[in-house]
């Protein structure tokens, strides 16, 4: 595989995670994924369909598998982000010497993730009905039937970005005051983050 000179940029600006990057990015590079940059982060496609992400945060480095929801997993190593991640699947590095210690697993991993790939399988992905929506929203939808009418009229993707951000405040007060701060937006037909 050719290394992409953007990735090279990218892997130079890394401070704590550059020497894992650099073993991680090999890894890859010896496979037949295509090394891209997407979202500001290498990206390895296969047949320009995403398969791997490797990105950074301040506890560890990782390989976001795109579609690890579907991947077969006997080393147990593989961890949804959060609840409401559906597909991708990430594994964890604290140093470089953990890529080193996990290469020949992370070769049979990113295998899997290219056979995966392959299949053509898909992940099943809750429906935006399948979301609990939060009842700070429910309350003032009911209650304004404009409001209502535009929330119904986005896309699901930008239903589901609400209801996920509305819902990820703990206290109800922080709802309320939520839902308020995004009617505009809703009213406008604007999504969360447009």
């Amino acid at each position: 595989m050719a290394m992409n000179p953007k990735v090279d940029a990218y892997v130079r600006r890394q401070g704590k995670w550059r020497d894992a990057f650099e073993k991680l990015r090999a890894l890859l590079i010896d496979s037949v994924l295509v090394e891209d940059m997407k979202w500001g982060h290498p990206c390895y496609t296969l047949d320009d369909k995403n398969v791997v992400l490797m990105h950074g945060f301040k506890e560890y480095c990782a390989l976001l598998f795109h579609k690890g929801a579907l991947m077969k997993d006997p080393k147990r190593i593989l961890i949804q982000q959060t609840a409401n991640v559906q597909s991708a699947r990430q594994i964890r590095f604290t140093s470089a010497a953990d890529v080193t210690a996990q290469a020949k697993t992370l070769k049979v991993y990113v295998r899997e993730a290219i056979r995966v790939e392959r299949s053509g399988a898909k992940v099943v992905r809750k429906e935006t009905k399948d979301f609990a929506m939060p009842a700070e929203l429910q309350k003032r939808l009911g209650a304004d039937p404009r409001l209502k009418a535009a929330f119904a009229a986005l896309t699901p993707g930008r239903q589901r970005g609400y209801i996920l951000y509305l819902a990820g405040a703990k206290q109800a007060t922080t709802r309320a005051a939520r839902v308020e701060k995004c009617v505009p937006r809703i009213l406008a037909g604007l999504g969360l983050n447009d």
